[in-house]
This record gives structure tokens, sequence and C-alpha cells, in this order.
């Protein structure tokens, strides 16, 4: 009962650092899943947008506005990868490497340490830790999932324009896409760019929840927002169908996941085996559909082995 009583406490933490980071993996998504684009840029520029977002903030800046300029920091990062890929020829996971690698000098500049605080109580926030019990707008529960939301929705919006269409275009099918006349490099850059200010957003939040940006808050980034896409389309890939719910299962998938860390957590797990623990969640997860397939290939092969020997 104690354990289970811990849980319950832990539980609205668990599930607020799960939406925050549900918009991260929202922009993994559109890269790995709508651009099939491998970016690893996901660890620099999340600790980016979280970096100038506290800057910012501690030289009195409007939090909106600071939200606002860490997302064009992290749409700025992600044009210097798709530069990378698609002017200078290399490739995409290169690229992201080699923009993670800079970011890392980016970030220590911008903060002159590597590390910086901003306490609630000196500075106005827009979201705590602290808050996390509070039923009010600035629980962040609330404030985030309002937000998660809005986002979602104008996700959907641009995903239904003809420039959404053509990334999605591009991502399915690329040789079709250039018969077709479409600018490919333009829309990988479009892509891989707002995939990155997605999740340097998603940064500039969790720097306000938990009070501090740090040089390697963005470590291991894209192993988490991997998890979120394929849990929740492990999940609920089935239910939902529609984008908008395509994309809101992927936040589910984070929250789940950080459910599942803390429970472990709670049962008496070792904090240091949590990175492992959260590979072996991944690759589980991405082996269920191949198992499924193969799993359905044999039992047809077998159906029709028996049809034939009748």
């Amino acid at each position: 009962m104690e354990i289970l009583g811990q849980l319950l406490s832990a539980l609205p933490g668990s599930f607020s650092q799960g939406i925050i980071w549900g918009i991260m993996a929202i922009g993994v998504y559109i890269t790995y899943r709508i651009l099939d684009v491998a970016d690893l840029t996901v660890d620099g520029s999340f600790a980016t947008g979280g970096v100038v977002a506290v800057m910012l903030i501690l030289n009195g800046c409007n939090l909106w506005l600071a939200m606002l300029i860490a997302f064009i920091a992290g749409l700025l990062a992600g044009a210097v990868t798709g530069l990378l890929h698609t002017f200078m020829g290399i490739p995409a996971i290169l690229s992201g490497i080699l923009t993670q690698l800079a970011l890392y000098s980016v970030n220590l500049k911008i903060m002159g340490k590597a590390n910086q605080s901003v306490n609630v109580n000196q500075t106005d926030l827009l979201i705590s830790l602290r808050w996390v019990k509070e039923f009010a707008f600035h629980n962040p529960i609330i404030t985030v999932g309002v937000v998660l939301i809005v986002l979602i929705a104008l996700l959907y919006w641009f995903f239904g324009t003809e420039m959404g269409c053509s990334i999605r275009a591009t991502g399915a099918n690329l040789n079709m896409s250039r018969a077709q006349g479409i600018n490919t490099n333009f829309n990988k850059v479009l892509g891989i760019m707002l995939s990155n200010g997605f999740v340097a957003f998603s940064g500039a939040f969790l720097a306000q929840y938990q009070g501090f940006a740090d040089i390697k808050m963005g470590q291991g980034a894209i192993v988490i927002g991997l998890a979120a896409v394929i849990i929740g389309e492990a999940l609920f890939g089935k239910i939902f169908k529609n984008f908008a719910l395509r994309l809101l299962s992927v936040a589910f998938g984070s929250v789940i996941y950080y459910i599942v860390i803390q429970t472990v957590i709670t049962l008496g797990m070792d904090p240091n085996l949590l990175k492992l623990l959260s590979a072996a969640i991944v690759a589980i997860f991405l082996a269920i559909p191949y198992w499924k397939s193969q799993y359905a290939e044999k039992h047809m092969r077998k159906h029709k082995g028996g049809a034939c020997n009748a």
C-alpha cells in the first residue's frame, strides 16, 4: 500500500513531464514518420530551446515571447541540418550529428556556463514543478495540455494545406514527388525546421518546469521521442486513424512512457539503469510490428499449405 501511495503521489509529476515531452515527440514524429528522415539534431535543439528561454526570461523578456524565440531558435537549428543534408549532400543522420555537436558550443556560449537556474520565487514562469498539484491554470498539466491541443490543431491545419501535403508526399515517395514537380529539398528543410522548432519549444517548457537549463538536458531526447512515437502507434494505431488523433497518440505515448519509468523507480529499480530501460522499451516496441508481420506471414503460409493439401 505504501508503494501504491508513493506512485499515486508521483503521478501528477509524471503526467506533466509526459505532456511536455509529448510536444518534443510530435517534433520527432514529423521527421521520423512524415518525412522519413533520421534526424539526430533533437538532442541539441531541445537544450537550445531551454537555454534561450531561460536566458531571455532572466533578462526580463515576456514569457510567451521567450517561448516564441525559443521556437525560432529551433527552426534555425533545423535549417542548418536541412541545408547540410540538401545543399551539401551530407547524409541526414550525419547532418543531425554535426548540428547537435555545434549546438553544444552555441548553448554554452549563450549561457556562459554549463547550467543556469531560474527561481520561480524571483521570476515569473509559465509552469513550475511546484504547481503540479495545484488546481489552477498555471498547473503544468493544464497549461501545457492546452498548448498541446492548440499545436496539434495548427499542425492538422498546416498538413492539410498544399504545402503540408507536399511535405507528406515527399516523405511518402521521394521520386514520385520529384516527378510531380515538387521541390523535395525545400520540403525536407522545412520539415526538419518545423520538427526542431517543436523540440526547442518543448525544451523551453521543461527548463521552466524544472527551474533550470542545462547543457546536457537534451541528452537522450531522441530515444524518449522515439519511445513515445512507437508506444503511441503500438497502443493507439488501430484506434486513431485521423491525422490529428495520431499526433495526440504520440503525446499519449510520452505520458505512458513516463508513467512506466516512474512506476519502475517507485518499485525500487536503480536509477542508473534508466537509460538501459529506455533502450529496452524502444527496442521491444520497434520489434512488435515486425513480430506481428512475421506471425501473420507464417499463419498465411500454413493456411495456404492446408488449402493446397485439401
